[in-house]
């Protein structure tokens, strides 16, 4: 079983509350891999775990023949809305339903940490890049520099206890595991980078709609309630209440960029 038949079946079913929310809070992200590989006219762009498309759409703004892949087919339609000359399909990340050295540049950001195999994710990625192309990593920050951790661990408060060495979140995030990697996969990695991307949001139904649209929070609410999810949601994220009634939580991104 791949990545897709698992994540598709949680990732999506509020797919406009993540559009609309909690997409944009990696728009720093986003910008900083596009300024860094110089992404221009003409430019052939794959974006792995593409979501709803918001990375897609800014590459395309520059001129960037964008296409992009995903397990969740209502996310898909939000990136065919925002990007329209794109080319989005569902697919494995594991698998890639592309011709080899397609793309110039390739992104899996947050979302190669979720690959059931994430070896034979990369070297699928590498295989559709051209010579001298840019392979863009991107991951969360360390679990110690994110105040999004205590959220995630209240929605993994409500499921079983994942395997050992499962894939996650914070899988690719610690010190060298980006580096490792990339090394495993037959490749050679530059330096880890890292970027703040803080989670910000005007009052508690904007921080709802953009946290319980997550695909762990979806997985959360299968089994305990949204109320139940809601609630402990609030109360975690309590401490970063703003004096304003909003919400600030501090979170990095970390990536690497390759080139083959």
């Amino acid at each position: 079983m791949g990545t897709a038949n698992v994540q598709s079946q949680i990732w999506g079913v509020r797919a406009r509350d993540w559009a609309e929310v909690q997409e944009g809070t990696f728009t720093p992200l986003f910008a900083e891999i596009l300024q860094k590989t110089a992404v221009t006219t003409g430019t052939a762009v794959l974006d792995v775990g593409c979501g709803s498309g918001l990375f897609c759409a800014m590459a395309a703004k520059l001129g960037a023949k964008v296409s992009g892949l995903d397990a969740s087919e209502p996310l898909l339609a939000i990136a065919r809305e925002r990007a329209p000359q794109g080319d989005f399909r569902t697919g494995e990340m594991e698998e890639l339903p592309y011709p080899d050295q397609a793309f110039d540049l390739v992104t899996g950001l947050n979302s190669f940490q979720f690959a059931a195999d994430q070896v034979n994710a990369l070297r699928q990625a590498r295989r559709v890049l051209r010579p001298g192309a840019c392979l863009v990593i991107g991951v969360f920050g360390r679990s110690q520099d994110t105040d999004a951790t205590p959220y995630m661990a209240a929605l993994a408060s409500f499921l079983p206890p994942p395997p050992p060495g499962a894939a996650g979140p914070f899988s690719l995030s610690s010190d060298g595991a980006l580096e490792a990697l990339v090394t495993k996969s037959g490749m050679t990695p530059s330096k880890v980078e890292e970027i703040d991307c803080p989670w910000v949001y005007p009052d508690d139904d904007t921080m709802l709609r953009g946290l319980l649209a997550s695909g762990p929070a979806i997985r959360a609410m299968q089994a305990a309630g949204e109320a139940a999810v809601r609630d402990a949601v609030l109360k975690t994220l309590a401490p970063f209440k703003t004096a304003s009634g909003g919400y600030h939580l501090r979170n990095t991104a970390r990536y690497v960029l390759v080139r083959t």
